[in-house]
């Protein structure tokens, strides 16, 4: 199963990482170079809860972000 809130929706997103070296312009170096780039994915914060939803109670994955906002009512 996917890593995806049932609420909101919210799921993991691409990225990438820098890799730098060197001292910067302003600390009178020669600039900040970067020398390698990898991919990395940002996750959501989720939990299995149970919840009330649509007049039932079901167990769902929702990100902690809807559970600290109210959106949805605990079981």
């Amino acid at each position: 199963m996917a890593n995806i809130c049932e609420i909101c929706g919210k799921g993991t997103i691409a990225g990438r990482s820098y890799a730098t070296r060197g001292l910067a312009r302003r600390k009178n170096g020669a600039g900040i170079k970067i020398t390698g780039i990898t991919k990395r994915s940002f996750r959501p914060n989720i939990i299995k809860k149970r919840i009330v939803l649509d007049g039932s109670v079901r167990n769902v994955k929702i990100c902690t972000s809807c559970l600290r906002s109210g959106r949805v009512k605990l079981a």
